[in-house]
């Protein structure tokens, strides 16, 4: 099984948090300094170079005001239209 950093999925979750995070207004030095992090943090997100463990991807969604659970279903709506769009 393909490693799941490299599978479309994270491509979908890595655009998804990018871009509730641009709509929200945040900088990526913005978002990092609410959690906590380095600026770098961030960028190793949406690049893809750091993964995320449930309890981080919550408090990403804390900072950007969304509800995981809102979050999650999301994610699950745009994997279900990117699967429809093939």
């Amino acid at each position: 099984m393909e490693k799941s950093i490299y599978r479309d999925e994270n491509l979908v979750l890595l655009r998804m948090i990018k871009q509730c995070r641009t709509e929200s207004g945040l900088t990526q030095a913005q978002f990092a300094e609410a959690l906590g992090r380095p600026q770098s943090f961030t960028s190793d997100i949406e690049r893809g170079l750091r993964r995320l463990d449930l309890v981080q991807l919550r408090d990403i969604c804390h900072v950007l005001g969304l509800n995981l659970v809102e979050f999650v279903q999301r994610y699950e709506s745009e994997l279900s239209s990117k699967k429809a769009g093939e």
